[in-house]
């Protein structure tokens, strides 16, 4: 049996997708039973087709370990993901000492591409320190150490749409955007295949763009002229706050962008080809797939 945590969110849904349709006994952990029902329908149990395993819903909150022993009990291996939010450190945390504690053997972690503990990255110090832990536990472990999700260009629909514009304060940094379903078959292998412990995978796409190449790239595809337009970090964050992001977050987000303007997150790395023997998902390919969501026409998926 594995266990997923965060299968509501983007990644927890591609891997949880992959996963049943391999025919894997699945169970995700999951605050809210009726909403995961909404998003993992396809999903659940009874298998909804020939070969498909279905997926056991256990309800939890890693925020409150005494909630997640029924839901590890059986459990071998599990993937660690949670939202980046001021609580990231605690609940990872909870997490890896319920599953030590319940004999889970292999724990499989979403981290950040640029993990480092004196990181000014708020959540990358804090990624840093999880893995610290987990390596800790004395379970197995594997961190996948991810990029810019594809997807977080969704973000600029609006102004690609009102404006015909990319607002972002990147200056001419270059980055190396993954697609969720690189990031779902690594992790999904890694929990199903042996030889993938104590393993460090930096995953990125296979080429690293500036913001004004994304540009060009999202124009090809919609058919409209989109522009990329450098703004200050200043006037970033203000219009962060006025579209209703938390202070805590737009001061996170300040900090990343920073990071990336250093070039942390502009080089390629060549785990996803070397795991999954073919290259990984580009960009082109990503916005050509998503062109109606740019195009404004129909509306992006929850990230």
């Amino acid at each position: 049996m594995i266990l997923v945590t965060g299968a509501t969110g983007l990644n927890g849904r591609e891997l949880v997708h992959r996963l049943s349709a391999r025919g894997v006994p699945v169970r995700v952990l999951v605050r809210n039973a009726a909403r995961a029902d909404a998003l993992l329908a396809p999903y659940l149990s009874p298998a909804t087709e020939e070969g498909r395993a279905g997926v056991e819903i256990a309800e939890g909150d890693m925020a409150r370990p005494d909630t997640l022993a029924a839901a590890l009990r059986g459990v071998d291996r599990a993937m660690l993901i949670s939202s980046s939010d001021p609580a990231m450190l605690d609940v990872q945390s909870n997490f890896i000492e319920a599953a030590r504690k319940a004999g889970v053997t292999h724990v499989v972690k979403l981290s950040g591409i640029i993990p480092e503990l004196d990181s000014p990255f708020r959540f990358a110090r804090m990624h840093a320190e999880i893995e610290r832990r987990l390596e800790a536990s004395g379970m197995a472990f594997t961190h996948l150490r991810a990029g810019e999700f594809m997807p977080a260009y969704f973000r600029q629909v609006p102004s690609i749409i009102a404006r015909g514009a990319l607002f972002l304060p990147m200056e001419d940094a270059k980055i190396a955007s993954i697609d969720v379903g690189d990031i779902a078959e690594v992790a999904a292998i890694a929990l199903t295949n042996s030889g993938h412990e104590g393993k460090i995978y930096p995953l990125t796409g296979p080429e690293a763009f500036t913001m004004a190449e994304v540009a060009e790239k999202l124009s090809a595809v919609t058919g409209k002229q989109i522009r990329y337009v450098n703004v200050t970090p200043e006037d970033a964050k203000k219009a962060q706050l006025a579209a209703g992001v938390s202070p805590y977050l737009a001061d996170a987000l300040a900090e990343l962008f920073a990071e990336r303007r250093k070039g942390k997150e502009a080089n390629v790395s060549s785990a996803v080809p070397s795991i999954l023997g073919r290259p990984p998902i580009s960009f082109d390919a990503f916005a050509k797939r998503n062109a109606a969501i740019f195009r404004g026409e129909q509306p992006p998926p929850k990230i």
